[in-house]
């Protein structure tokens, strides 16, 4: 039985790490390869019926940038979907950029973990539904989760149950819920995790880190996630999102057309 708390049909979210203007993939944030264009995959994938698009520069804040507008323009160019953008979010005014150049959500990371206000200041300037939490969470030793920062290269003490709890409260409409360890494994979601981030936050959550196929996105639909994100797969042309909806459908899940 899912265990989200609403009716509103589960998304399918295609997932564009971009860098140097090339959409990028590798195995726990390592070992990049390319994997195309940004522009094209977006095309490509609001034509195959993804509900939304995720586009991140996965190197924007280790290199102490912003995301590139022109980027986010370009792809807003061919996409009717809505979309959200991470990387290198440290400001309103670096938001406000990547929300005029087309974005409808700004997703940020590293720099609210650094200065938790950030988060309540987006919400207040922008609106929460514009304002994704993004937390990388990696396993501690103890079986606790931790938070990672800087594209996963750094995990600190930081708790992260508490600090996605923490950052809803501050004004987060969504949580981008990442597990380092799964990443690009193909070993599923982590529905641990998911779950126990369920059980305390009511905003949406969009699970990312270990899809294979779509039995895994039914699975992570009934752990209690809103969104369902997904990259090497798609990009790799082994599953097809048609063939996710189909799955979530015959499970019982709602789904757009």
């Amino acid at each position: 039985m899912s265990t989200r708390k609403s009716a509103v049909p589960v998304r399918v979210v295609p997932c564009l790490d971009v860098c140097g203007g090339r959409v990028v993939k590798g195995v726990r944030f390592a070992g990049l390869v390319d994997a195309g264009d940004p522009v094209e995959l977006a095309r490509r994938y609001e034509a195959a019926g993804a509900d939304e698009l995720v586009l991140l520069d996965v190197s924007a804040t280790l290199e102490e940038r912003a995301t590139s507008r022109a980027c986010v323009a370009a792809v807003r160019a061919v996409l009717g979907v809505p979309l959200t953008v991470g990387g290198g979010v440290r400001d309103l005014d670096s938001a406000g950029v990547l929300l005029a150049a087309g974005a409808d959500k700004v997703a940020v990371n590293s720099a609210a973990v650094e200065r938790p206000e950030l988060v309540r200041e987006l919400a207040q300037a922008f609106g929460s539904q514009a304002v994704v939490l993004a937390v990388d969470v990696v396993r501690a030793a103890d079986g606790g989760y931790r938070v990672a920062v800087r594209s996963a290269t750094r995990a600190l003490e930081l708790d992260a149950l508490t600090w996605i709890e923490r950052g809803a409260a501050l004004g987060a409409g969504e949580v981008l819920l990442t597990s380092v360890d799964r990443d690009g494994t193909g070993a599923g979601f982590d529905l641990d995790l998911l779950a126990a981030v369920r059980a305390r936050v009511a905003v949406p959550i969009v699970a990312s880190g270990g899809a294979r196929g779509p039995a895994d996105l039914v699975l992570a639909a009934r752990a209690g996630a809103s969104g369902l994100l997904a990259a090497g797969m798609f990009h790799r042309g082994e599953v097809e999102i048609a063939d996710c909806k189909r799955a979530l459908a015959s499970a019982g899940e709602a789904v757009r057309p």
